[in-house]
Order: C-alpha cells, then sequence, then structure tokens
C-alpha cells in the first residue's frame, strides 16, 4: 500500500511517506481530532488475513501501550479502517542511530549518555514483561536535545506467527532488511543465538542486541558480519566480534562488558539489563578509565625499582597469599535477579491511601492487599492464595520478625490485628485508627503511625495502645521504624494540607527516652532504614537513598534517585508500595503516582455499553459534564502539574486548557454552563476560584482558605449557592455552602458526626430542595446520606454498605452512588420519592463496573440521565488484569553499588 498525502484513515490524514520495511510502512499523519501529529505504521497485509492473529496482536498491542516512559516512542493505539489495520504511535523528531552511525565511530563518552538510555528504556519495558525481540540502531531516535527514544517495542512478538519451541521445521525464516509479520523474530546481525535456532526469547534476548547496538555506536561497524542472511547468521552462532577494533583508551571494563552481552549460552550473559545499566552508569564517570590508570600507577610497588630480586619472590607469594585469602574471605556476591508476579484477572491492588504490598523478613513470602483480602504469595508457587480470615475491609499488612504472622488493620472494625500465614482466626492486639505505616520490631513491640496522634507502640501479644511519639497540631507522623538500638525511631513528619503535603515532609529520628529529634530529609516520606547503611525513601513515584550511620545516626553525602515509577496510592497519600526483607530482597509495585496513571474517558449507558471518548489517555480526575450536556471539564494531574481541560463532547475540537497559573482541580459547572469553578493554590492558598467556560477573562476568586485548609467545589443549587468541601489538615473535612448571589461568606452545612467521621461529597437535587452526601460516622464505613436544604435537623440514610460518590439523577428520581464492596467499584441506582414524604427504594446494581477510583468522584451523568461519563483503565478492561508486583532478588546489592557508603 501507498498512501498519497492527503488520504485518510478515519480521522488521521496522511501527510508524508517517512519509510517502509519488513514491519509496515510509515507515514507522517495529523490526528483531526486531537490536532497532534502523529506516526502512522500500516501494517504488512498477511496480517489482516490471520484473524486469530489480529485478535492477538490486539491484545499485544494494549499491553505495549501500557509502557510509559521518556525513552520510550508512545504507542497511542491499534486502529482499523476499511481493512486497513495500523499502528498510531509518538512521531519522534530527530536521526536515527543507524544514521548517526553512519557518519562514523560515536566518542566513548557520547555513546555511554546513548548505551544507558536505551537500558533504561528496556529495564523499564523488562520490568512489564515487555521484551523488544528488534533492537537495532535503526529503531533507537536521537531527538535534537540528545533524548533517546527506543521505536518499536515488542511488536516482533506482536507481529510473529507461534511456533513450538525447538521446532526446527516451523522455526522463524529471518531477514536482514526487517522483521516480517510471521517470517521474523529479529534482524539477523543484531539476533541474539536463540533467536537465530527459533527458540524462546526472554530479556537477555535484548541484552544481547544491546551489545550489538553498543558495539557498533564504538566501533562504527557491525558486530557480527555477513554479506547474506546465512552468513550473518552463521556469525552469530559461531563467531565473537573482533574487540581489537574497539577504539583504544576506552574504559578497561567496557571489553568484560561486552563479552558478557555477547555470550552464546543465555544463562552466562547478563541476566538483567539494569545490571548492565549500572555498570555503565559507573564507567559514564570515567569513560577512559582514567582514574583506573591512576590508580593501578600509584599501586606500583616501591620494592620493584630498589629492591634485590631475592625480596620481589618474597614479596610475591605474600601478595598471592593475601589475594587468596582476601577471596576466600569474601566470596562472589550473588547476582541481582528481577522478575515480576501479575495479579489474576478477578483481582485489583486495594488502594486505600496505606500500604498494600509487604515481603517477609526471610524474604520467602510477599503479602498484598487485593479485592479488601489479604493474599499470600509464596516465591516457591505459582499463584498467590487468599488468606482466610482476612475477607474484609483491610489494609496495611506487615510481617513479623519470623515471618511467621501478618498484623493488619480491619479499617471498619478500627481494630489492629495479627494472623498465621497459615490462616485461621485472627487475634485482636488493640483498638486503633487506620495505621499511616507500621513496624513489628524485635521483642514483640509494633509501632503504628496515627497521623495527627503521633506514633503509637502496641504489644504484639495484645494490650492497649501506648503514645511514644507527639506531635502538634497540624502535625502528621507517619511510617515509624525502630533504628537497632531500640531507642531510637525514624518516621516521617509532615504539616499543613493539600496534595504536596508528603512530599514536603521530613524524614527524622527521634530519641524514644529523651525525645530529642534530628531532621535528616526536607522533602519527602515512608522512609525505612536499610541494613547496608542506607536510609530509602519516596519522593513523588521515586525511591531515594541516602547514606546513614545508625550508630552516630548522622546521614553523609546527598541523596541518590535509585528507583523510579513506584506505585504511590494517590497524589496526596503517605504510601509508596514498597517492602525490602532483611537478606536484601525489594518488593515494589510499579506504576508511579495515581495522579500519573493515564485513564481512558468513556460514555458509558446502563447497559454497560462503552463509547470511547476520541481524547489520549491521561492521569484525568473528575470528569464533569456540562449543564447542556455538549462540553466536558475534567482536571489533567501527573503528579507535578494539576490543570482544568474542557472537551467539545462532539469530537470535533481538541482538548482545551483552561487554567494555567498554580494548580488547579477538581472542576464543577455552574447551573447555566457560562462558568467553572475550581480548587486552586495560584495565590498561595488552596481556595475556590471561577472562570468563564470560554477561557476569556481572567479567574476570580471566591473564598479564602485558612493555613492548612484546603476548599474543593462540589454541587450548585439553582439559586446559586454553592457546597463545598473543607479539608483541614489537623481535623475532620466538612461540608459548608456559600451563596454567589449574596454575601459569599462561607457557612457550615454538615459538621462530622464525630471526631474521628467526616462528611464529604455532596450534590444538590435538581430542584435545590435537598442535598446527598458520605459521612464516616458507621462502623461499616462510608454511607450515604439525604438531608433536606436547607437542613430542618431530618436525616435519611440511603446506603447500607461502603458506599461513596453520590449523585442525583437529572430527574430527581434516582440517587446514584459508587459502591466499593469487594474492591471493586460499581454504580448502583436507588429511586428515591420526595413528596409527599421522602421514601427510598431497594438499590439495583447498574450494568457499569470497573471504574477507576482515584478520589473525588470518578463519574458524571448526562443530562438525559441516560449515559455516564467514567474513567476506564487504559486497556478499558474490567478487571487488574497486568498489574503485578515486580521482585529484585539482592536488591541491596544494587543499592550498595549505586550509593556507596564511606
Amino acid at each position: 500500500m501507498n498512501l498519497t498525502p492527503g488520504t485518510k484513515l478515519g480521522p488521521y490524514e496522511i501527510v508524508s511517506l517517512l519509510g517502509a520495511g519488513g514491519m509496515g510502512e510509515v507515514y507522517q499523519a495529523r490526528d483531526t481530532r486531537l490536532g497532534r501529529t502523529v506516526a502512522v505504521k500500516i501494517l504488512p497485509k498477511l496480517l489482516a488475513r490471520d484473524r486469530e492473529r489480529i485478535q492477538r496482536f490486539e491484545r499485544e498491542a494494549r499491553l505495549l501501550a501500557s509502557l510509559n516512559h521518556v525513552n520510550i516512542a508512545t504507542l497511542f493505539g491499534f486502529e482499523q479502517f476499511e481493512g486497513t489495520h495500523f499502528l498510531v504511535m509518538e512521531l519522534v523528531d530527530g536521526v536515527t542511530l543507524a544514521e548517526r552511525i553512519a557518519r562514523g565511530p560515536i566518542p566513548v563518552a557520547e555513546a555511554l549518555k546513548i548505551a544507558q538510555q536505551i537500558a533504561e528504556a528496556l529495564e523499564a519495558a523488562h520490568e512489564k514483561g515487555i521484551i523488544h525481540r528488534d533492537l537495532k540502531p535503526a529503531n533507537v531516535k536521537i531527538t535534537p536535545d540528545g533524548k533517546v527514544k527506543v521505536l518499536d517495542f515488542g511488536l516482533a512478538k506482536a507481529l510473529a506467527v507461534p511456533s513450538a519451541q525447538g521446532d526446527f521445521l516451523s522455526s522463524p525464516t529471518i531477514s536482514v532488511g526487517g522483521t516480517y509479520a510471521g517470517m521474523v523474530l529479529g534482524t539477523a546481525p543484531y539476533m541474539s543465538p536463540e533467536q537465530a535456532k527459533g527458540l524462546d526469547a526472554d530479556q537477555r534476548t535484548d541484552v544481547f542486541a544491546f551489545g550489538c547496538v553498543l558495539f557498533e555506536m564504538l566501533t562504527g561497524r557491525r558486530s557480527f558480519q555477513g554479506d547474506t542472511v546465512t552468513e550473518a547468521i552463521a556469525s552469530v552462532l559461531a563467531r565473537d566480534p573482533d574487540m581489537a577494533t574497539l577504539p583504544s583508551g576506552i574504559h578497561p571494563r567496557l571489553q568484560e562488558i561486552l563479552r558478557r552481552c555477547f555470550e552464546k549460552d543465555q544463562k552466562r550473559r547478563w541476566q538483567a539489563i539494569g545490571d548492565l545499566r549500572v555498570e555503565l552508569e559507573a564507567i559514564g564517570a570515567d569513560p577512559h578509565g582514567l582514574k583506573v590508570q591512576v590508580t593501578q600507577a600509584a599501586r606500583v610497588p616501591l620494592w620493584k625499582f630498589v629492591a634485590p630480586a631475592a625480596i620481589t619472590g618474597a614479596v610475591a607469594v605474600a601478595v598471592t597469599a593475601a589475594v587468596f585469602w582476601s577471596f576466600r574471605a569474601a566470596p562472589p556476591a550473588a547476582p541481582v535477579t528481577r522478575f515480576s508476579y501479575t495479579l489474576p484477572k478477578d483481582q485489583s491492588f486495594t488502594r486505600t491511601g496505606r500500604h498494600v504490598v509487604a515481603i517477609s523478613p526471610d524474604g520467602a513470602n510477599i503479602v498484598y492487599v487485593a479485592n479488601n483480602q489479604l493474599y499470600l504469595k509464596s516465591m516457591t508457587d505459582m499463584d498467590a492464595k487468599p488468606i482466610a480470615g482476612t475477607a474484609q475491609d483491610v489494609n496495611n499488612p506487615f510481617f513479623s520478625p519470623d515471618g511467621k504472622w501478618i498484623a493488619f488493620c480491619a479499617v471498619l472494625e478500627g481494630k489492629l490485628k495479627k494472623i498465621a500465614i497459615t490462616g485461621g482466626a485472627s487475634v485482636t492486639l488493640a483498638d486503633i485508627d487506620n495505621p499511616y505505616g507500621a513496624y513489628w520490631a524485635a521483642g514483640d513491640q509494633i509501632y503504628v503511625g496515627q497521623g495527627p496522634k503521633g506514633v503509637v507502640r502496641v504489644s504484639a501479644n495484645g494490650g492497649k495502645a501506648e503514645t511514644v511519639v507527639t506531635v502538634k497540631p497540624g502535625e502528621f507522623a507517619q511510617s515509624p521504624q525502630l533504628l537497632p538500638d531500640g531507642d531510637h525511631v525514624i518516621f516521617t513528619l509532615a504539616a499543613g494540607g493539600g496534595d504536596e503535603r508528603w512530599d514536603k515532609g521530613q524524614i527524622v529520628v527521634q530519641s524514644l527516652t529523651s525525645g530529642q529529634r534530628t531532621v535528616l530529609v526536607n522533602g519527602g516520606s515512608d522512609a525505612r532504614y536499610v541494613p547496608t547503611g542506607h536510609v530509602v525513601y519516596a519522593l513523588g513515584a521515586t525511591m531515594f537513598a541516602l547514606p546513614f550511620n545508625v550508630k552516630t545516626l548522622q546521614a553523609s553525602g546527598g541523596p541518590v534517585p535509585v528507583l523510579d515509577g513506584i506505585t504511590r496510592a494517590s497524589v496526596n497519600t503517605t504510601a509508596a508500595f514498597f517492602s525490602f526483607s532483611d537478606n536484601g530482597s525489594l518488593a515494589f509495585i510499579p506504576g508511579g503516582l495515581a495522579g500519573g496513571t493515564p485513564v481512558t474517558l468513556a460514555l458509558v449507558n446502563r447497559n454497560g455499553e462503552k463509547t470511547p471518548l476520541n481524547v489520549a489517555p491521561q492521569p484525568y480526575f473528575q470528569p464533569r459534564i456540562s449543564p447542556d450536556g455538549r462540553q466536558l471539564a475534567v482536571e489533567v494531574n501527573d503528579g507535578k502539574d494539576a490543570n482544568i481541560w474542557v472537551y467539545d463532547l462532539s469530537g470535533t475540537t481538541s482538548m482545551r486548557r483552561l487554567t494555567f497559573a498554580g494548580k488547579n482541580r477538581s472542576p464543577v459547572w455552574t447551573r447555566d454552563g457560562q462558568r467553572i469553578v475550581f480548587n486552586s493554590d495560584r495565590e498561595g492558598d488552596s481556595s475556590l476560584f471561577w472562570q468563564r467556560a470560554d477561557g476569556s477573562g481572567a479567574a476570580e476568586r471566591l473564598t479564602k482558605a485558612e493555613a492548612g485548609v484546603s476548599h474543593r467545589p462540589e454541587s450548585w443549587s439553582p439559586d446559586g449557592v454553592l457546597t463545598f468541601l473543607s479539608d483541614n489538615a489537623s481535623a475532620a473535612s466538612r461540608i459548608w455552602t456559600m451563596s454567589v448571589n449574596g454575601d459569599r461568606k462561607p457557612k457550615p452545612l454538615v459538621e462530622p458526626a464525630t471526631k474521628s467521621s467526616f462528611a464529604a461529597q455532596s450534590a444538590f437535587s435538581p430542584d435545590g430542595r435537598w442535598f446527598v452526601y458520605e459521612s464516616g460516622e458507621s462502623s461499616l464505613g462510608p454511607q450515604v446520606y439525604v438531608q433536606p436544604f436547607p437542613p430542618n435537623g431530618a436525616k435519611y440514610q440511603i446506603s447500607t454498605g461502603l458506599s461513596t460518590g453520590a449523585l442525583w439523577a437529572p430527574d430527581g428520581r434516582q440517587i446514584i452512588y459508587e459502591d466499593n464492596l469487594g474492591g471493586r467499584v460499581r454504580l448502583v441506582a436507588v429511586d428515591v420519592r420526595t413528596q409527599p414524604s421522602f421514601a427510598v427504594g431497594k438499590p439495583t446494581p447498574l450494568l457499569i463496573e470497573g471504574l477507576v477510583q482515584r478520589g473525588g468522584r470518578p463519574y458524571d451523568i448526562a443530562p438525559d440521565g441516560k449515559q455516564f461519563i467514567v474513567m476506564l483503565p487504559p486497556s478499558e478492561t474490567k478487571t487488574g488484569e497486568g498489574l503485578q508486583i515486580n521482585v529484585v532478588l539482592n536488591w541491596f546489592q544494587d543499592l550498595k553499588q549505586r550509593v556507596p557508603v564511606k
């Protein structure tokens, strides 16, 4: 197929041909819906003739679209138009690495920088279980600013025809030119021996190709030569690259690194690209090995120049003995190994804002929270098993020092409990609020972060919680850990309100006897002491490590980022989902800030039929449909920046950014659709502003929040009364009102029923005579209630389970809310009658479920009451498919190498 400029494939208008190869033709195109330039790759016709392969390709494409890394070109989607199947991808400016190498060998320092970025891209993909399989210089682009983008991730697998491993007759045919559908699993000069033999590929296959690319950058020539496909394959299988062609004066370690990349036996090759990346980072600081040469020169012994020959022999014997005993005393460290465990399709993590994963001290077991239940995954078993006796609303699991018990919080009961890893009856330890992190210390003492109540200590045998660390009003304590001296506790201290409170927190150490407190870090949370002599903590979605002397309680040097892309439950939560064992294994949930996780927007009818909007997946929050049903306002929040965008639901125009100053969240349309009110910190405080929806004019302030308080808009009445949430860092949230047509003075509407309760998420009825809201006053968790407006003392309970996010249907005859039982978010409708008296019908589940819940109400109702706007996972699945736990065995070795301790 040869498309001419102006040809349209649905909404994509062809601009020009960029290139052609075995995987198909690539065109520059314009996305007329979003007004952006993209790359369109037309897939070979052979693919379109096989329905089974198309379906398999679609599954692979959804997985590939989940890759989100700065060094990976984004795959936007897999499309079909009038029988033509094509991929829509990010259009990357710049030259390919092949074009750069064609000008000659790349200087060592520059080549190492490029190689490090390629390795980071491969590492990010491998952690998601995705292998490139066709890495070569032509699939790497270098942008004008020097950033590397790796292209065509995993497409070789997606396009290939599956064949039995080791079956020579059905093994794929190899092509030098490209990767043909059903014919190729790699380009000949860059493929691994196992690919050349038609065997299965794994991440070590990419390591081999990576070595080929690095060698070619340094030498300007391919590592495996051949004029024909057969000669190239023979070279891969039988010969080694000529290391003598490497430039002189490079770091001596580079040759050994390349040799291990080129090992024919996969078991002798680098086992993980992350290990290779660490090596390259170290070499990058000294690309020509000058420090090594100086060190070697300084170690030339004086006796070689002045001592007689007889002394030479004696010294040689002594040196040999010393070397022998040093190796005997320090055997080679165990290799760092990485793998992932993917949750079954019917499970999804229960992200309550608290920790949901923990690894046992001996590294033998992992416990995690999914579907509001604890699951135990043994390293020796293929599948995780539910822990009997924990089928309730639980969070924050952590192991006993011997690994035989798991402690957890039973949220609805307000209890701290423990249960044997084999299951059975749980044991209540103490009455306790929802923990902000907990730690089971030696001596059967448990330390629990209690937010505004400081840190408490509980006996693992049961008893009353004892406060051991107090905090000032407005401060929160989180993730305490008792240090080895038995007197000092390390924990996070945060203050104020707003989404940034935890990233602005302090990592502190405090003596339990004297109360003396030392600040180690300003800016971070969720700190833990590691036996390697480090403190690790989270800042955003990144783990940092800081050298720390546990005896002097002093930090040395500065923090170093050691792991990116750790999931946080939300942008304003304390919990970073990682845990490590005493013997050095790390378990974490990849993904990054919940605010930074892309989701899709879709219109769904009451039968569950979805119509995705023509917008790219982004970190959306709180979608709200305009009163006329024509436009959508939505918050886009990547965890760093937050703004309100407006989209025409007709799909004829691109999404338009409304706000530009500060961080702006939680849009709500006025009843006439002329303005949008939102929360903003543009003037320092976290208050309410409103602005014309068409973007004209400046934003106008509506409220002035006190320090530590955040105002979030919720609902408008017909006569201009706004309800809004007042979220106080040191007190329970409550609901207020303000009349924009009156004095605009905030007035309390609903106070929390108890000190440990809250009131939030209010919505007026269409006639403005009633309002629905949620309250945490029930022991069963949040419930939905209705009161008349203005309140007269009457109050009606609507829901009976764990329910949030209520909204009145446009006709006033139903209330819709989220049912969160079982860890699944679904919508439930309840018929209501307000005349002659208030009456409530039986809850009826709608066929709308699998919504992404990330703070606030994740849906809205169209004015006709027939459709809902919802946020769904990018793959539009209804389950936790693709959710995983990454495990790094012997992670301490990696940590010590990346952040040396003096």
